[in-house]
């Protein structure tokens, strides 16, 4: 499933099951950075691409260079979709579908991403 954020406000599918999982505060996550969250065994990056409430949720995983690093990569956008690049090798993911501009046989797993009450919340397949 490709999911970019989605905020409460706006028109959702119904949730197929979705376990929501409160993270963090909206502002806990700088504007143009990331931050990595445990949930279960799974590592997952929470992006901000900007200033607004848009949140999106991606593998912290780099699989070219096999460490959890990508909440830490550089932020920012390709032809206007919102990236992050990998900090080790430089790799770029489009935040939105997790495919990988440079190797398009590499996607990372995207996770949906709602705002409620200020707080992201994830949402798992149970």
């Amino acid at each position: 499933m490709t999911v970019a954020a989605h905020l409460e406000e706006e028109a959702q599918e119904p949730d197929a099951g979705l376990v929501w999982i409160g993270v963090c505060s909206l502002d806990d996550i700088p504007p143009a950075c990331g931050v990595a969250a445990l949930i279960g065994d799974r590592q997952i990056a929470l992006i901000r691409p900007d200033e607004g409430d848009r949140v999106y949720a991606l593998s912290n995983y780099d699989p070219f260079s096999e460490a959890f690093v990508i909440a830490r990569g550089i932020v920012g956008d390709r032809a206007g979709r919102p990236k992050i690049a990998s900090p080790i090798f430089k790799q770029t993911f489009d935040l939105q579908t997790g495919a990988c501009f440079d190797d398009p046989l590499v996607k990372l797993p995207v996770y949906p991403v709602r705002l409620r009450d200020g707080r992201v919340e994830i949402g798992i397949a149970p």
